[in-house]
């Protein structure tokens, strides 16, 4: 009896401990040509999602299945205001850095504010 919780207690300690890091969160990049804005996107427990300074761009939801990130919103301009549905691979997760890969290849980095 004593062994079975001996081995219930080390499993449950070695799951805190090695515990993935977590996307939900705030995550930004660099505004090209402006040294000092960021911009980006929060994903919020439950699947929410909001834009970080970007007007135009507005995320409403996301989802993560294994690798794939996939946010919804719209995009906004022009007198009209689109759905859009943008899937990205997750190249790199950890504390602070996050990279994304999107189908044409093109790769975006992020960091934690």
């Amino acid at each position: 009896m004593q062994k079975k919780y001996l081995f219930l207690l080390s499993s449950l300690l070695l799951g805190a401990c090695s515990s993935a890091p977590t996307i939900t969160g705030a995550w930004v990049q660099p505004v090209p040509g402006q040294a000092q804005a960021v911009q980006g996107f929060e994903l919020q427990e439950g699947g929410k999602a909001a834009s970080i300074n970007m007007a135009t761009l507005q995320y409403e939801t996301w989802q993560r299945q294994g690798n794939t990130l996939t946010l919804t919103g719209k995009s906004i301009g022009n007198g009209q205001t689109l759905s859009f549905t943008q899937e990205y691979k997750i190249t790199q997760l950890d504390g602070n850095e996050l990279r994304l890969e999107a189908k044409e290849g093109a790769t975006m980095n992020f960091t934690r504010p």
